[in-house]
Order: C-alpha cells, then structure tokens, then sequence
C-alpha cells in the first residue's frame, strides 16, 4: 500500500509551506506529494495569504526535491486549454526528472470561475474526453511527426506535439463517483482511478464499474492502480485526535466515520478494509499543514506497519 501525502493550498499556504511539506514528504518516506488545483477557498477558511498555481507550484518542487512523485488530484480541465497543458505537464515532468503524474477532472467549482474570469461551460464531461484525447495523443506522438484532432470542443492541426515528457509515459489519474461516464473515461485513458472521499461499499462498488469498463476497452482491470482519497487525522491518543481534529474544523466522529482518523492502529486497521476493497494506494489529505509531527507520526507508527 502507498501511502501520498496530498494537500489542499487554496485553504491558506504560501509555496514556501507547500516546499517545507513537500521535503518533509520526501524525508519521511512517502511516496508522493500532490496538491490540487483550486483558485478559491472552500468553507470558514480565510484562505490566506491567497491560492497559488498547481503547476507552478510543482515546477518549483520539481527543482526542489529529488524522490518523490508530484502531481494534482485534480487539475480542472476548465482553467487550461489541452495543448498547453500538454506543454506544461511535459516540462515539469522534464524539470522533476521524470516524476509527474496528471490527474485531470472535469472542474466542478463554479464560484472560483466567477471569481477569477474563467469559463465555467456546461459541457464539461464532454470537453474532458477531448482534452484527454488531445492530452495523452501528443505525447504519444512520434517525435518528428504531426498530430490532428478535430473535435467539437477543439481543433489541431499540424501539432509538433512537442515538447515529449521525460517519462515515456506520463501517468494520467482519473477519479469521482459517476457511474457510467466516469468509469468508461478511467476504462480508457486512465493509468489510476481516484476515489476521493468514499465509503468502503461506494469505494468497492465503483472500483467495480471501472474494472468493467477497462475490461470492454480491451485494456484488462488490472491495467489500472485503484487509489482512494481520504482525510487524515491520526493521533498517539484521544486528546491529540481531538486536538488535532478541532485544528481543522470537524468532529472525531465523523472523522473517524468519513475518513481515517483515530490511533495509528485504528487507522491502519481502516486502511486495510480499502485494500479488500482493491485501493493500493491511499493520498492522506493533510488539512493542517504546519503540523509536521503529525506527518512524522503517520510515517512512523501507520507507515512502517504497511510497508
């Protein structure tokens, strides 16, 4: 079971924040660091001193650390035209050495459209299987050779399709709960499928749904990773749990009910009922992000027990 530590900037960080936790995720021996791609802050957050850019941010880790993964659950297809992000994917990718990992979703929150001036159109499922399309083609695309799409959404002709990851493949994640033209999307270009904050029966279930839509791609289940997305809350007893739940806002309870919260026993216990499930790989969704005790705890009592 991997374990990625992921974070949610647009709350309140400075890159400067993300950097510390970025290194720390990589000294503690995590396998992957991921942020995702929010311009507005959610819920009683001040969201100071206000977002920073996904891929920006990854570029600069890229330079920054030498190890780990590094990747968005999700970027929103919304902010970025495909061909550029194209582009921006496979230079981060070049700058990390090879280490970036796409997770790319339709873009579902309208209020930072309105906020910053981007388009929020209705079509967006169908836009996403273009820029998928688009995305995965031109890296695919034999240096030296063109690439042409013509879609409803966006036409290219005569792409260079350049420039190429240093990956020769760079991993695409697709995820969320929708139960036919989101499993049909991970059946077909998916190398990981995302389920973000779902119960062990929801998990179990559309694990299944994607396991049959990779099948009828003639791709087979097992070309995917399955993953889940799931708060972290862990403490070395009841008054750091509680502590530390009460830093970000919630109840143990339901933490303990949603996500995986409690000892690291507790947590490790829950984690295994997702891998009968099919998970076998867990993003810690890291709420507080000056605690890095906390990071060191899962790493040495929750990690070192999966290992």
């Amino acid at each position: 079971m991997d374990l990625r530590i992921f974070t949610e900037p647009q709350q309140g960080a400075t890159y400067d924040t993300l950097l510390t936790v970025a290194k720390a995720t990589e000294d503690l021996g995590f396998d992957a660091f991921f942020r995702s791609d929010h311009y507005l802050r959610m819920g009683a957050a001040d969201g100071l001193p206000g977002p920073t850019d996904a891929w920006i941010t990854l570029a600069g880790l890229a330079r920054e650390t030498k190890r780990i993964r590094l990747g968005t659950l999700m970027t929103a297809g919304t902010f970025r035209l495909p061909g550029v992000l194209a582009i921006q994917v496979a230079q981060v990718d070049q700058m990390s050495g090879g280490r970036v990992e796409l997770g790319l979703g339709a873009g579902w929150f309208e209020e930072e459209h309105k906020a910053y001036g981007i388009p929020f159109p209705k079509e967006k499922l169908a836009r996403l299987e273009e820029q998928l399309a688009i995305v995965t083609g031109l890296w695919a695309t034999e240096t030296g050779k063109t690439f042409d799409f013509h879609g409803t959404y966006y036409d290219l002709t005569d792409s260079p399709a350049l420039p190429k990851p240093a990956q020769a493949k760079v991993p695409v994640l697709i995820g969320g709960h929708g139960a036919a033209r989101t499993p049909r999307l991970a059946g077909r270009y998916a190398d990981e499928f995302n389920m973000p904050f779902a119960s062990i029966e929801d998990t179990e279930r559309q694990f299944g749904r994607v396991r049959a839509a990779a099948e009828a791609a003639g791709r087979g289940a097992d070309a995917l990773t399955y993953s889940n997305a799931l708060v972290a809350c862990v403490g070395k007893d009841d008054a750091e749990v509680a502590r530390r739940a009460a830093v970000i806002g919630r109840e143990v309870d339901e933490l303990k009910a949603n996500g995986l919260a409690g000892s690291p026993d507790e947590v490790v216990e829950k984690i295994g009922r997702y891998a009968e499930a099919g998970a076998r790989r867990i993003y810690l969704q890291i709420l507080d992000l000056d605690d890095l005790d906390h990071l060191e705890l899962i790493s040495s009592r929750v990690q070192s027990q999966l290992s």
